[in-house]
């Protein structure tokens, strides 16, 4: 794994930071907005990409991981990380371009810390 930090620490910031479950997250992906944002230079953009494999991710017990997974999960912790870092827009956060960048990957800014 090319990760500096250890599985332990990768799957505590995954569950913190990937807050939409499996179901959600397939709905999500088959919407207008989801597919409208994101670079889509080959007819899929990253992050919807992302959202699939995410699915399969939370789908799959911890111990059953393969290190490719465990990687693209460090990814994603990284992505949702710099993106919400960069902060929203003050207004009309729900249907903004950043939120549905983040629900491709598996975060809803509007769930709130739970």
């Amino acid at each position: 794994m090319s990760s500096s930090k250890s599985k332990d620490e990768i799957w505590d910031e995954w569950r913190d930071l990937v807050n939409m479950a499996p179901a959600e997250l397939e709905d999500w992906l088959e919407t207008e907005e989801a597919k409208s944002v994101g670079d889509s230079g080959s007819g899929e953009s990253t992050g919807h990409k992302s959202g699939r494999r995410i699915v399969k991710i939370k789908r799959t017990n911890k111990d059953d991981l393969t290190d490719d997974q465990w990687d693209h999960m460090a990814t994603v912790v990284g992505y949702i990380k710099r993106h919400l870092s960069q902060g929203g827009p003050k207004d009309g956060v729900e249907d903004s371009k950043w939120r549905y960048s983040l629900m491709n990957w598996g975060h809803d800014p509007l769930k709130g810390d739970s």
